[in-house]
């Protein structure tokens, strides 16, 4: 397994395989109810097995080229993931999503993460367009999506049923030449 460093401050950001099910339940059980806000990962994985089927999901996406899975680490200890939901070659485009529990919030970490992982599609998978699809009252998901230079795209209106009620959702992304254009030293 490969790990990218996200800086000096002991943070990296590596796959997460089926194998690593009772540390990534462990994870989602220190941010359960804060990672539960804006994200329905905590309704799918409640035990050993659902985060093994999780993850399971996630290799499979890896296998079939369609999706991915990054641990967040902070000095050894798993405290986040940011993921390609959505990812087709093919068409060029792709979604990234992102949790935290809350000991790592404020600290850049999911930007960091992100940065990584939508440099890598852009670059090394020839991705043109990278969504992120977030909840208009998630405000510091928003904010990550401005740090990465995305746009709001638009709002779909009550498009996501969470937890019994309709959400809104808004689309943000970046386009690649934006992206690279970003990149470029002053």
């Amino acid at each position: 397994m490969y790990a990218i460093s996200l800086g000096e401050d002991g943070a990296e950001t590596s796959p997460l395989e089926p194998w690593q099910a009772e540390e990534f339940l462990a994870h989602i059980d220190r941010g359960r109810e804060f990672i539960g806000q804006h994200n329905g990962l905590p309704d799918v994985v409640k035990d050993l097995e659902s985060s093994r089927a999780f993850l399971r999901t996630y290799a499979e996406r890896a296998a079939a080229d369609t999706g991915r899975i990054q641990g967040i680490r902070r000095d050894g200890t798993l405290v986040g993931a940011v993921v390609l939901r959505r990812f087709d070659v093919g068409q060029g485009v792709a979604e990234v999503g992102c949790w935290l529990e809350p000991a790592a919030v404020g600290k850049g970490l999911v930007t960091r993460a992100a940065r990584a992982l939508i440099d890598w599609a852009v670059e090394e998978r020839g991705i043109h367009r990278v969504e992120w699809w977030v909840s208009p009252e998630n405000g510091p998901s928003i904010a990550v999506a401005r740090r990465l230079g995305m746009s709001k795209d638009g709002v779909l209106r009550e498009s996501h049923l969470y937890r019994g009620e309709r959400h809104d959702e808004e689309i943000w992304s970046v386009l690649a030449p934006r992206w690279r254009a970003d990149k470029r030293p002053g």
